[in-house]
């Protein structure tokens, strides 16, 4: 099994930051695509940003131009720094890591998520 925990949210005013974090542990080989998701209530999960294992990135309009991405191959670790907070970004924040993991003796992908941190920001 991988294991993907978030850490890293909690309350901020607008116009603050705060920065996520994403590790994955277990068996793994290597460490792929890495996305940042988020749900607001009654809302559906939208993508925010992603990082290919190369560091290309991609952001929602939303967030582009406050939101960065990034990633720590060694640590098998996700990065999310959210800057110039704004209160329509209040949602619980879910990371999505997909791979190779060692299964037995053999590879096989894995694609896992995290439990979700919450983002609180106030206006």
């Amino acid at each position: 099994q991988v294991e993907v925990v978030e850490s890293g949210g909690g309350l901020a005013q607008a116009g603050g930051s705060l920065r996520l974090s994403c590790a994955a542990s277990g068996r793994i080989v290597s460490s792929n695509g890495m996305r940042w998701y988020r749900q607001a209530p009654g809302e559906q999960r939208e993508l925010v940003a992603s990082i290919t294992s190369g560091g290309t990135t991609h952001y929602a309009e939303s967030v582009k131009g406050r939101f960065t991405v990034s990633r720590d191959n060694t640590k098998n670790t996700a990065y999310l720094q959210m800057n110039n907070l704004k209160p329509q970004d209040t949602a619980v924040y879910y990371c999505n890591i997909g791979g190779i993991k060692l299964l037995g003796d053999y590879d096989h992908e894995y694609d896992s998520w995290g439990q979700g941190t919450q983002v609180t920001v106030s206006s």
